[in-house]
């Protein structure tokens, strides 16, 4: 008998005990059908056995959390659109005189991070580079590039969080 029809008797066997677990990981019956489906899917290529439920039910649960976790970020993602964002950038005169007064802001607080850090932010953020594109400009390590940015990142976020604070 082929993996591929052992892997569909499993299916058979497992689908609803399989779907419930995946509904339990994720509250979501329609996000429970998906994975149970890519499970198939990923599975059909490899070779399985009668006894090979165990991988069946490890892969459902690490694709259901996967899709959790995609989901999370999509949601995150959601909240942080800016209102010009979600309205196709049609601001108002006192927004815009706001917004240009935050920058000039962040752009002063930015002064007070290393020559290099700053450098790879503006690069980064502003003329739209690359890791790799920064590192071989810059003569670093994309390693380099990656830690610098996560410093200036969390200078960013706590630097607005002060604002917000005021």
């Amino acid at each position: 008998m082929s993996s591929t029809t052992e892997l569909l008797n499993i299916f058979k066997a497992e689908q609803g005990q399989l779907q419930r677990l995946v509904r339990r990981l994720t509250g979501n019956p329609h996000t429970a059908e998906d994975v149970v489906h890519d499970t198939f899917i990923k599975l059909m290529h490899r070779d399985v056995g009668k006894c090979d439920v165990g991988l069946v039910v490890t892969t459902a649960r690490n694709l259901a959390r996967d899709a959790m976790r995609a989901e999370r970020v999509r949601t995150s993602y959601a909240e942080s659109v800016s209102r010009e964002q979600v309205h196709g950038g049609v601001v108002g005169p006192e927004d815009a005189v706001s917004s240009r007064m935050d920058l000039d802001a962040l752009l002063r607080a930015l002064e007070t991070l290393p020559r290099r850090t700053q450098r790879i932010f503006l690069l980064s953020k502003v003329d739209g580079m690359t890791y790799p594109q920064i590192a071989r400009s810059l003569g670093i390590s994309v390693s380099t590039v990656e830690k610098e940015m996560i410093s200036a990142l969390e200078f960013c976020r706590n630097w607005r969080r002060r604002r917000e604070n005021v």
